[in-house]
C-alpha cells in the first residue's frame, strides 16, 4: 500500500515523540501519531492527511494497543518502524518514593513498551522486516541518586531490548536502543512526579540532585530536533548500532561507566575466577 517506511510512534504529545512525528512526516513517511489525548497531536496531521494517522493510545491499555495496531495495518498495510517513546519520570530516593507511583511508572515505561512490542512483532515477522526503537536513557546505563526507580525502568528496557535483538535478528527485525542525556523535553517538568516527603538524611544526595534536574529543565544542552534526525539516520543505516547515545553527557557518562566496570573487574579478577570449581573436579 506504500513503498515508504511506515513509522508508528507512541507518546507524541510532547518531546521526542512529537518532534519525531513532525520529522518523519517532513520526510514524506506515513506516520501513526499516537497520544492518550489525540487532540494534543491533531495539529501534526494538518496538511499531512494523506500520510498521517492520529490515534488514541494509552500503552497501558490492551484494547487501545490492539485497536491502534489494527488501524495502522488497515490504513498503511504494514509497520516498518515502531518507536516506543511513551514514558514518564519520577524523582525520589529509594526510601522516600511512593511505591504506587513507582508501579505506575513501571506500567508505562516497561510493561507498556513490552505490550506495544508484542503487538507489533507479528506484523514485522510476517513482513520479515522492521525496526523496534526503544527510547531508553543514559540512565539505563548509569544510575544516580533521586532517580533510582526511573533508572530501574530504563535498565529493564536495556535488557529487554538487547535480548530481543538476539531473538529476532534472523527474522530481518532490528532493535535500536536510544540513550539520551539531558534534552529540552518535558521529562524533568510535568512528566515527572516526585516523592511526597523528604527525609533529612537525603537532602545532600537525592534532594539536591532532584533540584538540579528540575532547575535545568528547558535549558539542557540536548536539542530534540537534532536528536530525532539522528534516530532516523541510525534506523536507516546499513549497519545500525544496537545502542545510540545522544548528547555529549551521554557519551561521557557511558565511557565513565565502562572505565568503572573495567577497574572493578580487573581488580577482582582473581577472586572472580576462583569461584569456579577446579578444573577436572
Amino acid at each position: 500500500m506504500t513503498s515508504k517506511p511506515v513509522w508508528f510512534i507512541t507518546g507524541c504529545s510532547t518531546g521526542f515523540g512529537r518532534e519525531l512525528a513532525r520529522h518523519t512526516l517532513e520526510l514524506g513517511y506515513p506516520t501513526i501519531i499516537t497520544a492518550r489525548n489525540p487532540a494534543q497531536v491533531e495539529d501534526l496531521a494538518r496538511g499531512n492527511e494523506d500520510k498521517a494517522l492520529v490515534l488514541k493510545l494509552d500503552v497501558t491499555n490492551a484494547d487501545d494497543i490492539a485497536a491502534a495496531v489494527k488501524a495502522a495495518e488497515a490504513r498503511f498495510g504494514r509497520i516498518d518502524v515502531l518507536v516506543n517513546n511513551a514514558g514518564i519520570g519520577y524523582f525520589g530516593s529509594l526510601e522516600e518514593s511512593d511505591i504506587d507511583e513507582v508501579r505506575k511508572m513501571f506500567e508505562i515505561n516497561v510493561w507498556g513498551l513490552v505490550s506495544m512490542t508484542r503487538a507489533v512483532l507479528p506484523v514485522m515477522r510476517k513482513q520479515r522486516s522492521g525496526t523496534v526503537v526503544n527510547i531508553s536513557s543514559i540512565g539505563g546505563l548509569v544510575a544516580n541518586s533521586a532517580v533510582s526507580f526511573y533508572n530501574a525502568t530504563k535498565f529493564s528496557v536495556e535488557a529487554i531490548s538487547e535480548a530481543l535483538s538476539k531473538e529476532v535478528a534472523h527474522l530481518g527485525i532490528k532493535v535500536l536502543i536510544v540513550e539520551p542525556s539531558g534534552f529540552r523535553t518535558d521529562w524533568a517538568g510535568r512528566s515527572a512526579n516526585e516523592a511526597p516527603t523528604t527525609i533529612e538524611d537525603y537532602r545532600e544526595t537525592s534532594d539536591q540532585r532532584m533540584q538540579q534536574i528540575r532547575t535545568s529543565s528547558g535549558n539542557q544542552p540536548g536539542d530534540p530536533v537534532r536528536a530525532v534526525k539522528a534516530i532516523v539516520q541510525a534506523v536507516e543505516a546499513d549497519t545500525p548500532p544496537l545502542r545510540l547515545l545522544l548528547g555529549k553527557f551521554a557519551l561521557a557518562g557511558a565511557r565513565s561507566k565502562i572505565t568503572e566496570l573495567q577497574r572493578d573487574f580487573d581488580a577482582w579478577a582473581e577472586v572472580t575466577e576462583g569461584a569456579d570449581a577446579p578444573k577436572g573436579s
